[in-house]
């Protein structure tokens, strides 16, 4: 199989950029519950969600070393979010095409003339994703301490008490949280609408990012508001219990595909 970057010129392809508005988030996602509704895989997200958030509650209570490290997992696991979705723009792809969306088989990428540079631009958010931890790990050594050499006391109710009631603790917050948008920010222009079009188009990487890129600069206002509402449905998602996590990861997927479409002339 020729690979991607022979099957298209990436220095000559620059599709136009269209811009965006509040209709077209709101239908966006409108579309992302649609096609929700005509595949559903709440079942899928449940059997992938539990089993590492109980593998995640296990390590802390028994290993307080770990506690430091848990909004930094679970603030980081958005980083994530364009390539763990990557199967719902697959079926949405089709689902436009009219193609049959039936069975598992649906959401393997793998065939894609571009599987090799999907997989490539997913490692790359994940090494994004570690970077992030090492950096919020780094401020709190910075601030609060080396978290390795605290005692389970200090890591437990003395920890929460730090982090609220001293000045190194808020220091915690705001850096972190600080840090923490810079590096949302980057994975949003590197990778919100750069997994769709790899799907879409025989582009490279090069391409792909770029176009996301362009999309962002061209969009700033909307594609902040996009990054907002991505993180409020993961939190209203989250509340009962993470269950709602199992719609709201797929819809977010879903209405990727159909946000690439609105913003992206190809």
């Amino acid at each position: 199989m020729a690979h991607v970057s022979d099957l298209t010129d990436e220095h000559a392809y620059h599709p136009a950029i269209r811009k965006l508005t509040l209709a077209d988030l709101e239908d966006a996602l409108l579309r992302g519950i649609d096609d929700f509704k005509a595949k559903p895989t709440f079942g899928v997200f449940v059997i992938i969600i539990y089993p590492l958030v109980t593998l995640a509650a296990f390590l802390v209570v028994f290993n307080y070393d770990l506690l430091p490290l848990v909004f930094p997992m679970v603030s980081g696991f958005m980083l994530l979010g364009p390539f763990i979705t990557i199967g719902m723009c697959e079926v949405s792809r089709r689902r436009e095409l009219g193609q049959d969306i039936s069975g598992l088989a649906v959401f393997d990428f793998r065939r894609s003339p571009s599987a090799q540079d999907i997989t490539l631009l997913g490692l790359l958010l994940v090494a994004l994703f570690f970077l992030w931890l090492a950096t919020a790990m780094t401020i709190y050594g910075l601030t609060l301490g080396d978290p390795w050499q605290s005692t389970p006391a200090s890591l437990g109710a003395g920890f929460v008490e730090r982090l609220f009631t001293t000045g190194e603790g808020w220091t915690l917050i705001i850096a972190g949280n600080a840090l923490g948008l810079a590096f949302a920010i980057a994975a949003l222009c590197i990778g919100a609408l750069s997994f769709p079009m790899l799907l879409d188009k025989p582009v490279g990487i090069g391409t792909a990012v770029q176009t996301s890129l362009r999309v962002v600069m061209a969009n700033p206002i909307m594609m902040a508001l996009w990054g907002l509402i991505v993180v409020a449905t993961m939190v209203i998602g989250a509340v009962p219990l993470l269950v709602g996590l199992s719609v709201a990861i797929p819809v977010l997927g879903h209405a990727t595909w159909h946000l690439y479409r609105k913003a992206v002339a190809v």
